[in-house]
Order: structure tokens, then C-alpha cells, then sequence
């Protein structure tokens, strides 16, 4: 086997990496195919990481050694062996391709088994990320606009050259955006995105209108730029249809996530929670007296709905929260864009004007 340089066609098949980084590094930035198995861990890592600093590498690997062998070595080998079967177009990968990466395959090769190297390991791979990003970011690309409930992330992700970024950033883009799966870091979220462009590999984007953030996750500069100048199809269903779409998604099926992750009480507890923590977030812009107005219908629809799991009541608070506020806001963001707007109709009129 050689050794990985090919960093664009291993971020683009998805091939399987098995990164020895230690946890730590890996929260703050890894790739979707990453399956990470350390060579040491945080603590370990962290000893290793001083001794360098205060004495030489020369001693910090001699700790290493130390701190990982007998029965704690032959347990971290056996689960990259373990990995390497289940994945054996797998490659493998540390911070820059040095030290862990070349000792693990060392291991590993004692153990019979050739795993080949990423060459300068994760680094390498997010710069070929970053600037497969900036350069497919250049093609032509249209923007799906509308008011909330709209349904444009349904659309995103029925086309082809679709690519849901509040999908890949797990939150929904607004002050109830939060899901059930927790944000990725931004190197982690920028990671795969680049991953999924190249993955789609579309001539044309699609994609939805957001601002410059999702949830904790920012849009790349590049690809904001390029956002910035697109042309914009707005999606304008009938009130009462958008209603039934977030009544499906906030009330039904988030109510049966929450409660599937954490059974029954906790569940309610924290859909509950969910929908208080999303009004909460906008109390000041809605003023602290309409919030405590909604605030109140909301604890009378949740009553109602634990009772006899009817989500009509919701409607007292959602019906005047879009007119009055998510409504107005985002038709402002959208008359300043109006010179951008080339398409105008309900969710299948822009659903048929997309695929033409």
C-alpha cells in the first residue's frame, strides 16, 4: 500500500480514516469518516505535550512508551485491528503524519497487518477541505427563500444538487433551531461540507437562503461571497399550510424524538424545555410583555398536549409568533434582496422551477 497524498479523492469517496489524535483534538475539528481510535489519550497526551516542552522529544517519547504498554497497548491495538477489518480501505491518521500516526502503523504491522499513512496527517486533510470549499463554491448557485414553514429545507434536500447546510450544521437556523444532535465544531462542520460538495459534485447549488450563522456554526467566507450574489427563488405557501408543516415538525415529530432519546418523563421534560429555551432566546425582541403573553398560551398548549396529545392549542402562540415576528422579520431580510429575486411561487411551483 502507498501512502495517502490524494487528499481530494480520500475527502470525496468518504474512505474510512482511522485517527489516533486524542479526543480533545478530534472535538475541535475531524472528518466525517473519521473513526477515532488514540493512540493516547487526553491525559496521556497532555503529559507527553509537557515533557516535550520542559525536556526533548527524546524524553517525550521515551514517556509515551511508558505510559502506553503491556495490557493498555495490546487493547489500543486490538481495537485498530478490530477497525482495519471492518474497514480495510482504511487509512490512517494523526495530527501532521508524524510520531503517533508511523508508531500505530508500526504496531500494526507487528500484528501483520499494512495500514498506509495519510500523508501529513489531519492537517493535510482540512487545507485540502478549506480549499476544495473555495473553489466549488465558484460555480453558479441558487438560494431557496421564504418565510418559516415554507418547507425550503424539504426542497434542498429532494434536488440533486441540493446541500442542506442547517442539515450539516444540526440546527434549523432560528431561535427553535436546536436538535436532538449536538453542533459540530467549525472546523468539524466546515469539514463536511467541503465533504459533501465534493461528494455531489454538481455543476449548479442549491441551496437555502441563511444568514452568515447557523446555530454556533458560521458559513465560510467564500461561500457567503458567493451566497451573496446568487439569485434568490421564494417560496410563499398559504399560512394555514405552513402551520401544518411546523405543527408536523415542532409539536409531533420533536415531541416523539424527545421522548424516543429519553423515554417518557424526561422526554416530555425536555421538549418542554426545548420550546420554553426557544421563546426565551427572542423575549427582548418580542417585548417582555408579549412574551409573557405567549409564554402563557405555551404552558396551556403543553398541558393540553400531555393530557390528550393534541397540538391545536399550540397554534394560540405560534399564529401570532410568525405574524409578529418571525414573518415581518424575514420579508424585511427579503426586500433587501428583492434585485436578487428571479423565481416567486408555492413550495410545488419552486420545486418544478428548480428542476427545470
Amino acid at each position: 500500500m502507498t501512502n495517502g497524498t490524494d487528499f481530494r479523492a480520500i475527502l470525496r469517496t468518504g474512505t474510512p480514516i482511522i485517527d489516533v489524535r486524542a479526543p480533545v483534538e478530534v472535538q475541535q475539528g475531524a472528518l466525517p469518516a473519521a473513526i477515532n481510535l488514540p493512540l493516547m489519550n487526553d491525559e496521556e497526551r497532555a503529559a507527553v505535550g509537557t515533557c516535550y516542552k520542559r525536556h526533548s522529544a527524546e524524553a517525550a517519547l521515551k514517556l509515551g512508551h511508558s505510559l502506553v504498554k503491556g495490557e493498555k497497548r495490546q487493547q489500543r491495538i486490538g481495537r485498530w485491528v478490530e477497525a482495519f477489518h471492518q474497514h480495510p480501505e482504511a487509512y490512517l491518521c494523526c495530527a501532521r503524519g508524524g510520531q503517533r500516526s508511523h508508531i500505530t502503523q508500526a504496531w500494526l504491522r507487528e500484528a501483520g497487518i499494512d495500514v498506509p499513512l495519510i500523508v501529513g496527517g489531519y492537517k493535510s486533510l482540512r487545507q485540502a477541505a478549506i480549499a476544495a470549499t473555495a473553489e466549488i463554491v465558484q460555480r453558479p448557485m441558487v438560494l431557496v427563500g421564504g418565510c418559516t414553514g415554507n418547507g425550503k429545507t424539504d426542497l434542498i434536500r429532494a434536488h440533486a444538487a441540493g446541500i442542506d447546510l442547517e442539515g450539516l450544521a444540526h440546527h434549523r437556523g432560528s431561535s427553535f433551531g436546536r436538535t436532538l444532535v449536538p453542533q459540530l465544531s467549525q472546523a468539524s462542520f466546515e469539514n463536511a461540507l467541503a465533504v459533501e460538495m465534493l461528494q455531489r459534485d454538481a455543476p449548479r447549488w442549491v441551496l437555502e437562503d441563511e444568514g452568515h450563522m447557523i446555530g454556533a456554526n458560521h458559513l465560510p467566507e467564500c461561500l457567503r461571497n458567493s451566497m451573496a450574489k446568487a439569485s434568490i427563488a421564494v417560496v410563499d405557501d398559504p399560512f394555514e399550510i405552513r402551520l401544518e408543516r411546523l405543527r408536523e415538525e415542532y409539536f409531533t415529530r420533536m415531541h416523539r424524538d424527545f421522548l424516543q432519546a429519553s423515554g417518557e418523563e424526561k422526554g416530555w421534560q425536555e421538549y418542554s424545555d426545548y420550546l420554553h429555551h426557544g421563546l426565551f432566546a427572542i423575549r427582548r425582541r418580542l417585548g417582555l410583555q408579549r412574551f409573557a403573553q405567549l409564554k402563557e398560551k405555551l404552558d396551556s398548549a403543553l398541558v393540553e398536549q400531555q393530557r390528550d396529545g393534541s397540538t391545536e392549542a399550540h397554534f394560540s402562540w405560534l399564529k401570532p409568533l410568525l405574524a409578529e415576528y418571525y414573518d415581518p422579520m424575514y420579508r424585511y431580510q427579503l426586500e433587501k434582496k428583492a434585485e436578487k429575486i428571479v423565481f416567486k411561487g408555492n413550495y410545488e411551483e419552486v420545486a418544478g422551477w428548480l428542476r427545470a
